[in-house]
């Protein structure tokens, strides 16, 4: 009896993905040929650089003046890079005040393990490189704790709990409107990529208004101009199988009722597991470059490559 498996949460991917985990921790165990120190779950105290704070790293490995910080992350619908990663960072920071009287510590490695994203970065940064970082970190935790920073709007609203009625995050959107008073009949291609850069997380943050608008109907409140109503519905058997036997006693066949499909690739490899999967049917597996699409000038993938084929098309066209 696995009470792990026994959870409703439990997935056989989560295996998977654990199992990946430990073996990214080993490869960084295995670069030493003295055995490092290896602590999991460790609570690091931030506060010399953020005020009253705290994180605690998922594993640090330290070794002769290396220190390791590695972040495991599950989920995957945004993906995580290590370099200049703020969080990693502090933890980082709270490693090396930890235990900077026990080792001479000159390098910091920061890890990030994503793996349903197959998602394994690395950042390397002198110890003199993050203490400098430290500093400029702490002036804005300063600035934050005595309410006198500014707000910022990004990618990192979604995770803000004033996210939906953020006034800063209203003014960034509301800001589009202006471009509305242009008198030239054509934007500039700068403008399309200013307005490109305001609206990428604009229906996310719609899409903030209507939940937090909902909660606050929910609870009994009023938001001018809307109420709350039943949302569309679709029927459903109030019990399918039984429904099903019924219908083949009827005489009509399975086949009309049932259809065969084999699982997607990524749902095989889950069923399956990594490993074996890509040990059964590897070979057989390609990755295509995916269509283009529009990303900021700061993302981590590389710029699209068109193929050859792709260019004699586009000479076709303006043939």
């Amino acid at each position: 009896f696995d009470p792990l498996r026994e959870s409703k949460l439990y997935t056989p991917e989560i295996d998977t993905c654990s199992d990946l985990y430990v073996d990214y921790v080993k490869t960084i165990f295995n670069r030493y040929t003295e055995p490092p120190s290896v602590l999991f779950e460790q609570r690091y105290d931030l506060r010399e650089v953020v005020p009253e704070g705290f994180g605690t790293a998922d594993c640090t490995i330290i070794c002769g003046g290396d220190l390791h910080v590695v972040d495991y992350k599950h989920g995957k619908g945004v993906f995580v890079s290590a370099e200049d990663n703020p969080q990693l960072r502090l933890y980082a920071l709270g490693a090396y005040h930890a235990f900077r009287d026990l080792y001479d510590i000159t390098r910091v490695f920061i890890h990030i393990v994503q793996p349903r994203l197959d998602n394994f970065s690395e950042e390397t940064l002198s110890t003199e490189e993050l203490l400098g970082w430290a500093e400029y970190a702490k002036l804005q935790a300063g600035k934050a704790s005595r309410g006198e920073g500014s707000f910022e709007v990004g990618e990192h609203c979604r995770f803000c709990r004033a996210r939906a009625t953020c006034r800063a995050r209203a003014d960034f959107y509301s800001a589009l409107a202006d471009f509305g008073e242009k008198k030239p009949p054509l934007l500039t291609d700068e403008e399309v990529g200013k307005i490109l850069m305001q609206s990428r997380s604009l229906a996310k943050w719609i899409d903030d208004l209507q939940e937090y608008a909902l909660a606050q109907c929910l609870a009994g409140k009023d938001i001018a101009g809307w109420k709350v109503v039943a949302g569309r519905s679709a029927r459903k058997f109030t019990d399918a199988q039984k429904a099903l036997d019924k219908l083949v006693e009827l005489g009509y066949s399975e086949a009309m009722l049932y259809e065969r499909k084999p699982l997607t690739l990524a749902a095989i490899e889950k069923v399956i597991g990594k490993k074996p999967f890509t040990e059964a049917v590897g070979d057989l597996i390609i990755t295509p470059q995916g269509a283009p699409t529009l990303a900021p000038a700061d993302d981590k993938r590389q710029a699209y490559q068109k193929s050859s084929a792709e260019d004699d098309f586009s000479t076709e066209e303006q043939g």
